[in-house]
């Protein structure tokens, strides 16, 4: 029954359409008060701007593609003032992207497609190549792969359409960065930043000739910040270095080009909020806790020294690592006309680790008193501790500051937080060859390989319980009983849950085949097939639990997960195939209708086997799509109607206290997005973005802790806008523009529960741009103006909505701010 929505989303686009017909009958004369000639040039290259990505031919007109897919230039990338790669998906519309931890692992959900983390069905490309082929594993999604810098060209970002059968098969979206290449002309620039947070930053690129039918361009960045939330170390310290050199062929060219990333960034989880009275409020800051700008991270917390071994083994850790990256990415993009037949291969190898230490939230904090009054009452219930204690039972216990500084008072709020290591040691190799060729009139076909080989080496370490003060930079407490027992040692209050050493290694390979027929100079038709197998084999420890000290009054470490020695194995070959048929049709030269099915897979990848021990099901993904697409002087506009139905998703929640919750469903969900501008006035656009949808889960199994069927999809918002007006003023040494963004972000639900529900927002950012001539600029950003209070996520770590009137949340940065100036040559 939930279909039937379709066809009205449907009607709204071609309600849509009729409208923009009639206003681009009426506005033919109005065209005669045309803007000036910066902004003419601006709508002429987005009439004819050329999209590579999901494009089977290797290019087309964005007008003409058959597809949904946004874009967005060097200067737009500025404009959007993005706090991380995910961060800029913001100006997707379909997309929500949970940016909060930082500069890396990001939740992101796409349009109808429900995920409980990461960002399964994101795709980041570099110059056309997956970064690394699966687009998610645990502690680790796509956007964390990726640094912004001054080398990038443009993005463009692909949602459904044809992607289901060239390149990794991504049904979901996908990201593609495109790198700045040497020209005939030389040009750099040099941009310097400071912001909040402390921020210092320099961006720098040149590019160029070298020699006859050689080009090269080399630039990155470096930068170091406190960030908007002071954990009283740098939240990002590091930078990167990209470079390229083309050779120009007859009818062809081939780039190499390559980039290094050694990076460091603070990872933020939720914090402690005070639940709101009434169910649809929101929650309030925590006593101590400023929900803007705090958060647990602390100088004294810093450093940890966390218990991994029954031998006294130790790992020293430093939480400045946080969620860094550490990788060098290479590749070559070849093209080559030949005989009549177009030629391209893309390849990629990555290289590198990306490690994951932060802290992450459980139970709701309480004072030290009914802490110590909770670990008495434990403590006496277990015979092997009083026997220990020499069947004294304990009355009472205090507790004092891990670091000096004395008692904690029994009214100090405490809470037990993990703080969890991760390491992952990366490796990746993708390449695509494609051919296609005009066989008869208006019939171009394209066929392809695609191939993959990828894995990575995992080191876990879950859990680590650190006591510490409820406050922002919190504060490690020991506690210790009356009877001696040690509930809490240099912080610690509890071992690791889960630890965990695996390895796993991926094959893909996947043929395809796609035809594209112009039937006339208004129709046009195109299908692909795919076909694709892929192999995973992985090996994973074994788990068991000790006594790391082989003291029972040691209660921190009595039960603590360590590696036994044994090892289980999976493996496991998948092979399904994927299509695409799509149509568009010309109402105008700068006005198109499309309409597309697709099918698409996503493989179970390492951790879902692994949580699944190997049965996790092929997930099969089918989506519609009703699209219009309109450029004038005046306006812009592109729309698309979606329905996108799943089957065989698997779930996985890790709990607090190490349980794992797992389970298979689906979802169904309808919706529209839009992106729209006006430019009723000379130097003046208003655009509007979002999109509205209803997504639901299904097939649930009866009783299933997961989730129930019917319920919301969790973490996506019904409805999410942004409003952009942007005034340009000329002036005789240049020009002054002015924009701002008001964003609106619904109610949604953290869980598949549908029992954390997360209140809706709204934001409002700003910034102006000063160009001084062609060669400076100087743009000053804020975001969060207005000090909105708005949460991403839940306590992704307990089911139901929290106990004791207190929850956890990751909140939006508060008001932060950013300045740069940029002098080219």
């Amino acid at each position: 029954m939930k279909t039937q929505a379709f066809p009205q989303l449907s009607a709204i686009a071609l309600a849509v359409l009729a409208l923009t017909q009639q206003a681009h009958a009426q506005t033919t004369d109005a065209q005669a008060t045309a803007p000036a000639a910066g902004e003419q040039k601006a709508v002429a290259q987005e009439m004819q701007q050329v999209v590579v990505t999901g494009s089977a031919t290797n290019g087309v007109r964005k007008l003409d593609a058959t597809y949904s897919i946004t874009t967005a230039s060097e200067a737009q990338i500025k404009e959007a003032a993005a706090s991380s790669t995910a961060d800029l998906l913001k100006i997707v519309p379909g997309v929500f992207a949970e940016s909060t931890g930082g500069n890396a692992g990001a939740n992101i959900e796409v349009r109808g497609f429900p995920s409980g983390g990461d960002a399964p069905f994101v795709t980041v490309q570099l110059n056309g190549n997956p970064l690394y082929p699966a687009p998610t594993l645990s502690f680790l999604e796509n956007s964390s792969l990726f640094r912004i810098d001054d080398t990038v060209d443009h993005v463009e970002v692909l949602r459904g359409g044809p992607s289901t059968v060239f390149s990794n098969g991504q049904p979901g979206a996908t990201m593609n960065f495109i790198l700045k290449k040497g020209g005939d002309d030389p040009e750099g620039s040099v941009r310097f930043t400071t912001g909040t947070g402390n921020q210092r930053r320099v961006d720098a690129v040149y590019s160029g000739k070298l020699a006859d039918n050689w080009y090269g361009m080399i630039g990155g960045f470096h930068r170091t910040s406190q960030g908007v939330r002071d954990a009283q170390f740098p939240a990002d310290d590091g930078g990167q270095v990209s470079a390229s050199l083309t050779r120009r062929l007859q009818d062809g060219e081939v780039t190499f080009w390559t980039r290094v990333t050694n990076d460091k960034n603070a990872f933020y989880t939720g914090v402690p909020l005070v639940a709101a009275a009434n169910s649809g409020d929101q929650p309030s800051a925590f006593p101590g806790f400023d929900p803007l700008t705090g958060t647990l991270g602390s100088n004294e917390l810093r450093n940890v020294r966390l218990e991994v071994g029954p031998n006294g083994q130790t790992l020293n850790k430093d939480l400045a690592d946080g969620r860094g990256l550490h990788t060098t990415v290479a590749g070559m993009d070849f093209q080559q006309r030949i005989n009549g037949w177009n030629v391209t291969n893309k390849a990629s190898y990555l290289s590198g680790t990306a490690p994951t230490l932060a802290i992450f939230t459980g139970d709701a904090p309480m004072t030290a008193s009914a802490y110590i009054a909770k670990a008495v009452a434990s403590a006496n219930a277990n015979a092997a501790v009083v026997a220990a204690a020499g069947g004294r039972l304990a009355t009472g216990g205090t507790a004092t500051y891990s670091n000096g500084g004395g008692a904690v008072a029994g009214s100090q709020q405490i809470l037990s937080a993990g703080i969890w290591s991760v390491d992952k040691d990366l490796k990746s190799f993708t390449d695509e060859l494609r051919v296609n060729k005009e066989i008869a009139p208006g019939h171009t076909l394209t066929a392809g390989l695609y191939f993959a080989d990828f894995s990575t080496q995992d080191e876990w370490y879950l859990g680590n319980g650190t006591l510490m003060t409820a406050q922002n930079n919190a504060r490690p407490v020991d506690v210790k009983l009356d009877n001696g027992v040690v509930v809490s040692g240099a912080g610690h209050d509890g071992a690791s849950f889960f630890t965990l050493d695996e390895r796993w290694n991926g094959h893909n390979t996947a043929g395809y085949l796609a035809d594209e027929w112009k039937v006339n100079d208004r129709l046009s038709v195109d299908a692909g097939v795919r076909y694709e197998q892929q192999r995973v084999d992985g090996t994973m420890s074994v788990p068991k639990s000790v006594d790391l000290d082989n003291n029972p009054l040691t209660v921190y470490n009595n039960n603590a997960s360590v590696l036994s020695g044994g090892n289980t194995s999976i493996h496991r070959t998948d092979k399904e195939w994927s299509y695409t048929i799509g149509g568009g049709y010309k109402l105008a030269k700068d006005m198109n209708l499309f309409a597309r099915i697709n099918s698409g897979v996503a493989f179970p990848q390492f951790d879902t086997l692994r949580d699944s021990a190997g049965t996790a099901p092929v997930v099969k993904i089918k989506q519609y799509e009703v699209g219009f697409k309109t450029v004038g002087t005046l306006y812009s506009a592109y729309v698309t109607a979606f329905h996108t139905d799943f089957k065989g998703l698997p779930f996985s929640q890790i709990l607090s206290d190490g349980r794992q919750v797992n389970d298979i469903a689906g979802s169904s969900g309808n919706g529209v997005e839009f992106e729209l501008a006006v430019r009723p006035i000379q130097n003046l656009q208003v655009s509007f973005t979002g999109d509205w949808q209803d997504s639901t889960y299904k097939d649930f199994p009866a009783g299933s802790a997961a989730g129930t069927n019917g319920n919301r999809v969790q973490r996506q918002p019904k409805f999410q806008a942004r409003l952009t007006p942007s005034y340009r003023i000329p002036m005789d040494w240049g020009s002054v523009k002015l924009h701002a963004t008001w964003t609106t972000i619904g109610d949604r639900w953290s869980d598949t529960q549908n029992l954390q529900l997360l209140p809706g927002y709204k934001t409002l950012d700003a910034g102006v741009l000063v160009s001084v001539g062609d060669r400076v600029d100087v743009r000053l950003t804020g975001t969060n103006l207005t000090n909105e209070f708005g949460l991403t996520e839940g306590n992704a770590r307990i089911i139901g909505s929290g106990t004791g009137g207190v929850v956890f949340g990751r909140p939006i940065f508060g008001r932060a701010w950013e300045a740069s100036l940029t002098y080219r040559f």
